[in-house]
């Protein structure tokens, strides 16, 4: 659960309130920078969306192969409903599957294929190149 913010501040902690915000504001907008430029090259030259790489990224990352998806969906900061619906887009394509827990009925775990793997490859390049040109 996250911290409790109290909606009223002392004088003394006004100008860091303010520096705050500016940092935050910062913060956002090279992300939005950031992942539109992502987007748009891993689309261009992949016919990947970000969310759809990283999932395969993170299949990779992950040495196994696999991920519950639950714990996915936290890894990568999308809601249940957004994760499904890339993991669909990337299962209709071949590159990941899901798989059943076989100790927890709940529990699905969403698997590279091969496919996905070389995909994944060929686009971490391109993925990485984009951070470096757009960091700063």
């Amino acid at each position: 659960m996250p911290p409790r913010v109290s909606a009223t501040a002392d004088s003394g902690s006004g100008e860091r309130a303010d520096q705050r915000v500016d940092e935050w504001r910062t913060l956002l907008d090279r992300h939005a920078r950031i992942g539109c430029a992502l987007e748009k090259s891993l689309q261009n030259e992949h016919g990947l969306g970000l969310s759809e790489f990283e999932i395969l990224d993170r299949l990779v990352d992950g040495e196994k192969g696999k991920y519950r998806m639950s714990d996915l969906a936290s890894d990568i900061y999308l809601s249940q409903s957004a994760l499904s619906r890339a993991v669909a887009r990337l299962e209709e394509d071949g590159l990941v599957r899901r798989d059943m827990c076989t100790n927890d009925r709940r529990a699905i775990f969403v698997c590279l294929t091969d496919a996905g793997r070389k995909v994944a490859e060929q686009a971490r390049p391109t993925h990485r190149a984009v951070l470096e040109q757009t960091w700063t």
